[in-house]
């Protein structure tokens, strides 16, 4: 069995996610080694890409979901996100396999039975057959149907639950916005779209992706992202990871078992640690993958500040504090458990910062 440091482990994940080194990937090829990149904001969606970038450009994002290189859909914990055509549906499916509109609860708020859903479906796909749509017109759209005439308030500004599970069977997704309100439009117009493949067809990629991103990683990790985040049942997550067999390698990591995938094992191993430092945006997948509760990635003390959203200072994939940006100030708040500032790469860091955001920037430390 191998044994590692878990700096050598994370720097290894860094490298997987394109941190350390800063990838090449193009927007899309970042969505998919994430595998999915939370998007309530779109600026702090485009910050999460584009520090994976050694190139980018400002509105990259906005164009790539604009020519349908990359989706922005309901997806982990019924969060906005962005996922590949490609790629996506594997997410997806296994968000639907919940089946939470048959819940007796969603039965009653809705006056819909399971029965009325291939309906609803029908009546969105066609609604949305000539271009996307406001939810305002989507919602006149499917009302004017009398079956559905008691649906206008599950249209109304702020209640988007019932659209969720349109979005998780893949009939449609976020559109380009317009006049700064958001669209909806039918997936299956997107030649990239590859539909939702079976279950467990997408449980078994699911968990190859997580391992390929933010392994190494243990059953309860994979638990946590397929589970808490899309609903995916705990003995169907059991049997997908049985099934890779002899394709995990067990790991020792500072005394605590790990498995990763078995080929990219002799890569992990040869893996040195690093002390690069990055500014990440709030809420990155570099927490939310592994969860802001593992304590090697984010120092339990802190795991309340970085659940709020924090951006992120992390150095060698650990959190080492949070930062800030006001006019042309980036202000880090170093954790005193991080040990002395990285003074001189975080100025490097906020350099590469302004690059990106096209303005100038200057840095400074505080102790926290």
């Amino acid at each position: 069995m191998v044994s590692l440091s878990w700096s050598r482990a994370l720097a290894w994940r860094m490298r997987q996610q394109l941190l350390d080194p800063v990838g090449t990937e193009s927007v899309a090829g970042v969505v998919r080694r994430l595998g999915a990149v939370p998007a309530r904001l779109d600026a702090v969606a485009e910050l999460a890409v584009r520090v994976r970038r050694e190139r980018s450009r400002s509105g990259e994002v906005a164009r790539a979901v604009a020519e349908g290189r990359i989706i922005k859909t309901f997806a982990f914990r019924g969060a906005t996100h962005l996922i590949t055509p490609e790629d996506g549906g594997v997410y997806l499916a296994l968000r639907a396999a919940s089946r939470m509109w048959e819940l007796p609860s969603w039965q009653s708020y809705y006056g819909l039975t399971p029965s009325d859903w291939p309906l609803l479906r029908e009546a969105v796909r066609e609604a949305l057959a000539d271009g996307p749509m406001t939810r305002d017109e989507l919602g006149a759209a499917v009302t004017a149907r009398p079956k559905f005439r008691h649906l206008g308030f599950a249209f109304a500004d702020g209640a988007g639950t019932l659209l969720k599970p349109l979005a998780w069977q893949g009939d449609m997704s976020f559109g380009p916005p317009r006049d700064g309100r958001a669209t909806f439009q039918r997936l299956d117009r997107n030649p990239r779209w590859s539909g939702l493949p079976d279950l467990d067809e997408a449980g078994m990629r699911a968990v190859e992706a997580y391992f390929r991103a933010y392994g190494p990683a243990t059953p309860d990790h994979v638990r946590y992202w397929l589970g808490e985040g899309l609903g995916a049942g705990r003995k169907r997550i059991q049997s997908w990871i049985a099934g890779f067999g002899d394709r995990l390698a067990a790991v020792d990591i500072d005394g605590e078992p790990a498995h990763v995938l078995r080929e990219d094992l002799d890569e992990l191993a040869a893996t040195p640690a690093t002390t690069a430092v990055r500014l990440l945006p709030g809420y990155d997948q570099w927490v939310l993958g592994p969860g802001t509760a593992d304590a090697h990635v984010v120092p339990p003390a802190r795991r309340a500040l970085i659940s709020r959203q924090a951006n992120i200072v992390i150095v060698g994939g650990v959190v080492s504090g949070t930062w800030s940006l006001t006019d042309d100030q980036v202000v880090a708040a170093w954790f005193a458990e991080a040990g002395p500032p990285a003074r001189d790469a975080l100025a490097e860091e906020v350099a590469r910062l302004a690059t990106i955001l096209d303005r100038p920037l200057q840095s400074t430390v505080q102790m926290a």
